[in-house]
């Protein structure tokens, strides 16, 4: 029963930063009918930006209070993020909105593969680690059980309320905020919304930059749980967030963090009680039970041809 509850914990945290990223693929695809699949790349992206940010503001401006210096890295790590996700929509995928569907997808493709050799190139390929004088340090025991103690680490804790209050605050925008009505409309139809005086070529780069935001969140939350960031740590989360995004119904954004969630717990749990070998295996064959026989996922709609 403990390992079962502390494994359920770290399950929760696991899935809290895979539901970030998933959120992206769903935002963008929910408008265009795209899958990014550079939004992997950006999230290590961010996490390198993160890792910076903090030797500068602890090393070069002396800020010792882990708490202010931890605000001022995410604030900065989701604004520059964000501008690498506005300058990827203008450069890479706007001019191939109107093109054929693969073009999009070719680009993405293309996209990733350039951030990733870029972080490569610019910093070391055997990754980086956060300093232990930056590091967030605490556990607390919850109970203890046959010498086994159940525990929820402080960064574990900051993981869970960070998650959660960029969601509400981002739920809030996609309901009740203008932008949000113009999303909705834009998922709907984006021909009719431009005809309403929607500004569909607005619209679009604001969702981006809100998911390179929400990735952004999830980089530093990444950094701070493992202590390190690796060039090549933007594929295999990503592709596991898209699977999330899927598994939960693309273009849901509840469906987005469920799916996340799901992904989560059988990786955990696959590799406590069966093996770490195949864990990444029992996420991906959910996915395909699912799909077979959910083909539109857990919380999506079936797509409505409009002729």
């Amino acid at each position: 029963m403990e390992i079962f509850a502390q494994q359920l914990i770290n399950g929760l945290t696991l899935g809290s930063i895979y539901g970030l990223i998933a959120i992206g693929y769903s935002m963008v695809f929910g408008i265009i009918g795209m899958v990014n699949f550079a939004h992997g790349d950006v999230f290590m992206l961010s996490a390198f930006i993160a890792l910076i940010l903090f030797l500068a503001v602890t090393t070069f401006l002396g800020i010792s209070s882990i708490a202010l210096a931890l605000m001022i890295v995410l604030i900065g790590a989701v604004l520059l993020t964000a501008l690498w996700g506005w300058a990827i929509e203008r450069t890479a995928y706007k001019p191939l909105r109107g093109s054929f569907r693969l073009a999009p997808l070719i680009s993405a493709i293309g996209v990733s593969i350039f951030l990733s050799n870029f972080v490569r190139v610019a910093q070391d390929p055997s990754g980086k680690n956060l300093s232990d004088n930056i590091q967030i340090h605490g556990v607390h025991v919850l109970f203890e059980s046959n010498g086994f103690p159940v525990t929820i680490a402080n960064k574990q804790i900051l993981i869970w309320a960070t998650t959660l209050i960029v969601l509400l605050v981002f739920r809030y925008i996609v309901q009740k905020t203008p932008l949000g009505r113009a999303q909705r409309a834009c998922e709907q139809d984006r021909r009719m919304a431009s005809l309403l005086g929607i500004n569909v070529d607005r619209t679009i780069a604001l969702t981006f930059v809100f998911g390179a935001g929400l990735a952004a969140v999830a980089g530093v939350m990444h950094l701070l749980y493992y202590n390190n960031i690796n060039f090549a740590d933007g594929f295999i989360p990503g592709i596991k967030a898209f699977t999330a995004a899927v598994l939960g119904g693309i273009g849901s954004l509840p469906g987005a963090v469920l799916g996340a969630m799901i992904i989560a717990f059988v990786e955990v749990f696959w590799s406590n009680y069966v093996g770490v070998a195949y864990k990444d295996v029992a996420a991906f064959s959910i996915l395909a039970i699912v799909l077979i026989f959910m083909p539109s996922g857990i919380l999506g709609r079936p797509e409505i041809e409009k002729v």
